[in-house]
């Protein structure tokens, strides 16, 4: 498995692969999302955060999974509406993937290596977080449950946007 960030790759929603190594010097919100969730409306607030703080270095990578009830049924078309009709979601999104399990993407198995959550290895629910910092470096695990309000709390700790 690999040890940094930067060497793992995913295909965008439109399929387009997308190396990590692009990202080098941004801090990195990863968040696995679904479109039917009772947490959806967090595209809002993530959105919010990524148009605060973007011109900072912020980036954040949504990754749709159907891993958790269902909850993302749609294909590529399906998604994309959601996110953008619906939320306003600007930032990069990504096809849709396994956390959990054998098939998990890999960046997901590191992240979860990483950040251990409540649930050890295992991601609980849609909206899990990562916050990676602008040297690669795993920092922080936030809950399906903590909103986009509460990462920015720990962004401006981290002296994102106070420069």
């Amino acid at each position: 498995m690999s040890d940094s960030f930067y060497n793992f790759s995913a295909n965008s929603l439109r399929g387009k692969k997308v190396n990590f190594e692009e990202y080098k010097g941004k801090t990195i919100l990863v968040v696995n999302t679904a479109s039917q969730c009772g947490l959806t409306p967090q595209y809002e607030g993530l959105e919010t955060l990524y148009n605060k703080y973007k011109d900072d270095g912020l980036v954040i990578l949504g990754f749709p999974c159907n891993q958790f009830g269902q909850q993302e049924p749609g294909g590529v078309d399906e998604i994309e509406a959601t996110c953008s009709i619906n939320y306003g979601v600007t930032f990069p999104m990504f096809e849709k993937v396994d956390v959990n399990g054998d098939s998990a993407h890999p960046l997901f198995k590191y992240l979860k290596k990483k950040l251990h959550g409540w649930f050890g290895n295992k991601i609980k629910w849609n909206f899990t977080k990562f916050l990676i910092d602008s040297n690669g470096n795993p920092v922080k695990r936030f809950a399906p449950i903590d909103k986009p309000e509460k990462i920015d709390e720990y962004l401006q700790k981290m002296r994102i946007g106070n420069e």
